[in-house]
């Protein structure tokens, strides 16, 4: 499962969503880390599926986790060549300028 939980702000929509089984734990590699804090990604646990539907509407996007950044380099959204991985998590993030 993929934990997601959005944030409205004015006319953007902002997601942050991760593997379910990251929440709250914290990746570091030398001076790079990454925090899945429960109070940023701790949501709604959805599938792939609706995920993708999430992905299309957001604005800005934060994601954490195999299956997560998968899902956004399958719509096309993040190019697999930029994708960061500290202690082997990947992490991407979506800005889509509309």
């Amino acid at each position: 499962m993929i934990s997601v939980k959005v944030y409205q702000q004015g006319d953007d929509m902002i997601i942050g969503a991760c593997d379910e089984h990251l929440l709250g734990k914290k990746f570091r590699r030398g001076k790079l880390q990454i925090d899945v804090a429960k109070r940023f990604y701790d949501g709604e646990r959805i599938d792939r599926k609706t995920l993708e539907s999430f992905l299309r509407g957001a604005t800005i996007a934060n994601l954490v986790g195999k299956e997560t950044v998968a899902c956004a380099i399958d719509l096309g959204l993040v190019d697999p060549n930029c994708i960061l991985k500290i202690k082997g998590v990947p992490h991407a993030q979506v800005v889509q300028m509309i």
